[in-house]
């Protein structure tokens, strides 16, 4: 089978396409999946730009979308044909988070999805939303499951609520969408006027070039009157003191990212007089994704895909996230 590997020490000129061995049929509890979609997410890149250190020869990629080929004896959530995307955490089923590492994560620890097959446990699964093609799919392994989890498993999004998303990246632009379905108003973040506008055009009430007015923690708790409910956080150290005067009192900020750093400053006499919760996160439990997909099923709501490379175009795909220009997610097809 075709797959695209990663030699050590990491880089986007160190991809390369192989030939690997068939994984050939599923023993009891696995399942046998032909692969054709993943698509790209933050930690993805720090992996494969050597940010993240991993095994030379690593197959990586977090997010993968197919088709079931056949089922191992004992297997009987899925059957030959049905479509189905993979879980970030496969050992993380369901109850409170209990893996603080990417030791078995697909694409980081262990092998991921820039492969056509793979044989995994049938826990490592679920069944991807109706309707979707494999692209679409393979963008809820990540970032769609981080934007659900923290707005409605943590933060218990309801109509009517407030939220903030900063960015227009993947897990922006699900935030939006998620939020939006769920019946809350939205103000997003950028520096670009050109997909401020595209965000408009998918919900957002408010858009602020946070370029043009650098203290946009304020506008947004003016926009919302008291502060918004939820905050949508994936700068870190560079953005948080913004993301902490935006919230209103008692209000979720859910921490997804450090694009801005690794650490910094906190202004906790702020935090602790808003008496705001500061929820970090890092994706969820196959128990949340399959509740995701059940919404997903009932809702109007696709995700936003900015473009489609090739598998043989990986290193391209990387190379246009770097660039930031994307608006939502980047996807490979194969």
């Amino acid at each position: 089978m075709k797959a695209m590997i990663l030699d050590a020490p990491g880089g986007l000129d160190r991809l390369r396409l192989v030939d690997r061995p068939d994984p050939g049929a599923p023993g009891p509890g696995m399942i046998r999946v032909r692969l054709h979609a993943t698509s790209l997410n933050y930690h993805d890149y720090g992996v494969v730009a050597g940010r993240m250190p991993t095994r030379d020869g690593r197959i990586p990629m977090a997010d993968g979308a197919g088709i079931v080929e056949a089922v191992g004896e004992g297997v009987s959530e899925f059957a030959a044909g049905d479509p189905v995307v993979s879980c970030f955490f496969p050992d993380w089923q369901e109850g409170p988070p209990r893996i603080g590492d990417f030791s078995r994560v697909p694409g980081d620890g262990i092998d991921g999805y820039a492969c056509e097959f793979v044989v995994a446990p049938a826990t490592a699964f679920t069944r991807a939303p109706k309707g979707y093609d494999h692209a679409e799919a393979a963008t809820i392994t990540t970032a769609g499951l981080t934007a659900w989890r923290s707005l409605v498993v943590d933060g218990g999004l309801k109509a009517g609520d407030r939220v903030l998303v900063l960015g227009t990246g993947g897990v922006s632009i699900w935030a939006l969408q998620i939020a939006r379905m769920m019946g809350a108003e939205v103000a997003v973040t950028s520096s670009s006027d050109e997909k401020l506008d595209r965000a408009r055009s998918l919900g957002a009430a408010h858009i602020i070039n946070y370029r043009t007015h650098p203290e946009w923690g304020k506008l947004v708790h003016a926009w919302a009157g008291e502060g918004v409910n939820h905050v949508i956080e994936v700068g870190g150290p560079g953005t948080l003191a913004q993301s902490i005067d935006a919230v209103r009192i008692g209000g979720h900020i859910g921490l997804i990212g450090v694009l801005t750093g690794f650490a910094g400053d906190v202004p906790t006499a702020t935090l602790m007089s808003k008496q705001a919760r500061l929820q970090g996160l890092i994706v969820g439990s196959r128990r949340m994704q399959m509740e995701f997909v059940r919404a997903l099923d009932e809702a109007p709501c696709r995700p936003v895909i900015d473009r489609r490379f090739a598998l043989d175009d990986l290193a391209d795909a990387f190379r246009y996230q770097e660039s930031g220009d994307h608006f939502g997610k980047i996807a490979v097809t194969f």
